[in-house]
Formats: C-alpha cells, sequence, structure tokens
C-alpha cells in the first residue's frame, strides 16, 4: 500500500475513514483492507467516537472494488496472495456487519464488487441521485463476493439473481429497493451531513437529511422479472426473458448470454445455496471456497483479461455455452476446503440477520 491510501481522520466522536486512491476510484488492495480493520480494532473500545464513516475520495464515487489486476497475475503465476487478500477482505465485511458502533457510508457514484463488501453490510448506507451500485463479477468469469450473495439472494423477489447474473449497476433507488441501502440523501448535502456526525449521533443526523427516494425502475420490472428468474436453471431463465415483450428484459438476455457461462451457472447456485444459509458469516464462509475454486478456472484470467489488462473486450470463454458447464464444476465450486476454510461462525445471540 502506499502512503495515505486510507485516510483515518477523527472529527469530535466521528472516527472518519477516507478511502484515497481517486485515479482508481479508490479500488481496494490488501494494505487498505488491513488498515480498515486496524481502524476499527481502535474505535470500538475508544469511548470518545461514538460513529464511524466510510467515504471515498474524488467525485467519481466510493470504490470500484478490489484490485482485480493484481488477482490476475497471482493466479497466473500460482500465487497465493489473492487467498490472503480474500481472507482478510471478508473477515472485515463480517466486522462492519457487527461492528459494535454505528457505521455510515456514503454509496456515492460508483460502488462496485468489494466496494459493496465495505460499505453494504453497515448500519447507514447512504445512496445519491449518483450512485451506481453493482457486482459485475460474471464479466470477468468470476462469481459475486464480499457477502454480496447474501445480500442480493435476499432482496425484494427475484432482482438480486437479476443483478446478480447481469452484473449491471443499479441507481441509488434501486438499491434502496434491493436492500443495498437505507437513505436516500442529496450528494449536494453530503458535507453538512459528514460535519453534523460529528456533533450528533449517526441516526439522528441520517433521519435529518434523508428523503424520499425516486421510483425505483428496477422494482417496477418486478412483473417479468420474478418470473424469468425464478428458475433454479440459467438456461431457462434465459429462455423465459426471451419471451418478454419488453426491451429491458430482452437486453437482461443478451447481457447475460455474453458473460462467462461457468460464472453465470455457479452464481445462480450461490445465490440459492446463500438464500438458505442463515447468517452472513455462514455465506462468506462458501464464498471463500468459491472465489478460490474460480481462480483456477480458465475463464476468471481470461475474462481480466479481456475487461482489465488488454481491454479488447472480446473474452474467450471456456466452456462457450450454458450447457457445457459441467455439475462437476458447479458441485466442486462450494466443495469443503478442509483446513482453509475461513470458518467465521455468527454471535450465538445473532445468529441470522
Amino acid at each position: 500500500m502506499e502512503p495515505n491510501e486510507v485516510l483515518v481522520q477523527r472529527s469530535g466522536g466521528l472516527g472518519h475513514l477516507v478511502l484515497n486512491r481517486p485515479k482508481a476510484i479508490n479500488a481496494l488492495n490488501h494494505g487498505m483492507i488491513l488498515s480498515i480493520a486496524a481502524a476499527l480494532d481502535e474505535w470500538e473500545t475508544d469511548d470518545a467516537v461514538s460513529t464511524v464513516l466510510i467515504s471515498g475520495a474524488g467525485e467519481r464515487g466510493l470504490c470500484a472494488g478490489g484490485d482485480i489486476v493484481s488477482i490476475y497475475h497471482d493466479a497466473r503465476t500460482g500465487g497465493d496472495s489473492s487467498e490472503q487478500f480474500w481472507r482478510d477482505e471478508y473477515l472485515l465485511n463480517a466486522r462492519i456487519a457487527r461492528y459494535a458502533k454505528p457505521i455510515v457510508t456514503l454509496m456515492d457514484g460508483v460502488v462496485l464488487g468489494g466496494g459493496v463488501g465495505i460499505s453494504a453490510h453497515a448500519s447507514h448506507r447512504i445512496v445519491t441521485e449518483r450512485s451506481r451500485i453493482g457486482m459485475p463479477e460474471t464479466g470477468i468469469g468470476f462469481v459475486p463476493d464480499v457477502g454480496g450473495t447474501f445480500l442480493l439472494s435476499r432482496a425484494q423477489g427475484e432482482l438480486g439473481t437479476h443483478a446478480g447474473l447481469t452484473g449491471a449497476m443499479v441507481s441509488g433507488a434501486d438499491a434502496i429497493a434491493m436492500g443495498l441501502a437505507t437513505h436516500f440523501v442529496d450528494s449536494a448535502v453530503l458535507p453538512t451531513l459528514v460535519a453534523e456526525l460529528a456533533q450528533r449521533g449517526a441516526s439522528s443526523v441520517v433521519a435529518r437529511h434523508g428523503q424520499v427516494p425516486p421510483e425505483s425502475a428496477l422494482a417496477a420490472a418486478r412483473w417479468w422479472i420474478d418470473e424469468c428468474y425464478a428458475p433454479d436453471c440459467a438456461g431457462t431463465i434465459l429462455e423465459r426473458l426471451a419471451r418478454v415483450d419488453d426491451p429491458v428484459a430482452q437486453a437482461a438476455a443478451e447481457t447475460i448470454a455474453a458473460k462467462s457461462p461457468t460464472a453465470v451457472t455457479v452464481t445462480l447456485a450461490a445465490l440459492r445455496r446463500a438464500k438458505a444459509l442463515g447468517s452472513l458469516e455462514e455465506v462468506l464462509n462458501q464464498e471463500l471456497r468459491v472465489s478460490l475454486r474460480a481462480l483456477a478456472w480458465p475463464d476468471f484470467a481470461e475474462g481480466i483479461r479481456a475487461q482489465l489488462v488488454d481491454k479488447d473486450r472480446n473474452p474467450k470463454w471456456s466452456p462457450t455455452t450454458l450447457a457445457e458447464v459441467s455439475a462437476a464444476v458447479v458441485d466442486g465450486a462450494f466443495a469443503d476446503l478442509g483446513p482453509r476454510e475461513l470458518g467465521l461462525v455468527a454471535p450465538a445471540a445473532d445468529a441470522v440477520l
């Protein structure tokens, strides 16, 4: 980590963490994860800190996700740094969800992948008219992680399945409808809100500035989303989407068909399994299994190459169709890791979020 990639600030009763890589839309690296965790450790027992705030530097967004290019190079060389990054990242995601003090996250602008993990598990999750939130992993041959399958599997109807398979960005209003965010605030008000957090309790400040969100376009489309995404077979989902007389449904079908067949198939299975699990911790345990198996898929390295390294936007998936994805690959993605298990356990008094 370069110096000052996470700014650790104090003002009154507020502990403020600023992700400070604006040129990379504050993409997370391992050092940043450890810095955030260390600050949370310190502030949890500091009676002078009543509220924690997480925000991003610059105008583009909170966080564009994890440092995927580093994971790409690690995968190609057979290293283990990706596993260590994911372990610490998932521990942080669980820590944020269970933190003893209010955590306010400003999900303003772009919030993708790992950015969702450090924001959408917090107690007070603020979106704005500029918010663009998504879990785009299927486009790089990967599967939503950082507790993303927990969140998406618990969204209204099949909105989470739609978002997970397409990888599409959703608006702030959509995020509230899906349960990814709690409050809608005009972006112009954010500086005032931050200043007030140093002096007053999080709940009262956020409620004071919260607004009625605009209508969610995604929620308005549940008339076809819930029906189309109900099956547990990705091929059947595509068939249903193709029959809907709505251009958004047609675009969704085309989008999913262009994603990694392996990633789409395993993502759907992961969402169904996550819905049946009782806690975020159990889902994060499952996500580590899937992430480590995905590291060995040809589609993961190929997807990152096409989207972020060579940027030709023309990945060559293997296998090339949903029908060719074997049950053995899907089942193997969820197999126990033995001594490498993450082993997170939900607090006994609050086993179900």
